[in-house]
């Protein structure tokens, strides 16, 4: 059975959370395309020519532990509006996506531009100051020295860098389902994302 979710959004919105949990629900498998980009961004400050790490990422490379810091998320975000980079890690997440017994993507092009076929298309978002607080506490959890005030002007920068960029913009697709978690628990938006791939599922 091939059945492809797509789920797409801004950062700290929960789409990560989301997508997880689907695909275990479900039982496919899960690719945070925003890994990719991260793994890229890691090299680039460790030197590496983007279009270059790009060609020659490798599973390996997503596993990474310096991939969750605030820096390498930085530098995903500004490797991301590179269309040879975006060029270079489609196909791999195509093959994904189409792969035996399901899959689930996040991102913030892949009902647009990865996957624009896939069964379900969900856009999970929130209110920037919700998503920044999130992003805050989070990054403090992680012991990460930053200001609530930076991490919500990163998170604004962000979404205008995302949402502005000529190659593969953050859009919802015209037929997604608009998730807004700002006023949900994460079991809340878990549960309404699970019912909305059920329904494209019969």
């Amino acid at each position: 059975m091939i059945f492809t979710v797509a789920i797409d959004g801004p950062a700290a919105a929960g789409k990560g959370t989301i997508s997880k949990a689907v695909a275990a629900h479900f039982g496919f498998a899960y690719l945070d395309t925003g890994l990719l980009y991260r793994a890229v961004g890691a090299k680039v400050l460790d030197g590496a020519d983007p279009v270059d790490a790009a060609r020659a990422l490798s599973p390996d490379d997503l596993n990474a532990d310096v991939l969750r810091t605030h820096a390498v998320a930085q530098a995903a975000s500004e490797v991301a509006v590179i269309a040879d980079v975006r060029a270079a890690l489609l196909v791999f997440q195509r093959d994904f996506a189409r792969r035996s017994g399901g899959a689930v993507l996040d991102g913030r092009d892949i009902g647009t531009v990865i996957c624009p076929d896939a069964e379900a298309k969900i856009f999970v978002t929130a209110s920037a100051a919700c998503r920044a607080d999130r992003r805050f506490k989070e990054l403090k959890a992680r012991g990460n020295d930053i200001s609530a005030d930076q991490v919500l002007a990163d998170v604004i920068a962000r979404d205008k860098r995302d949402a502005e960029r000529a190659e593969a913009p953050m859009i919802a697709a015209a037929d997604a389902v608009t998730l807004d978690t700002s006023d949900l628990t994460i079991e809340q938006a878990i549960a309404k994302a699970v019912a909305l791939v059920d329904a494209k599922r019969t």
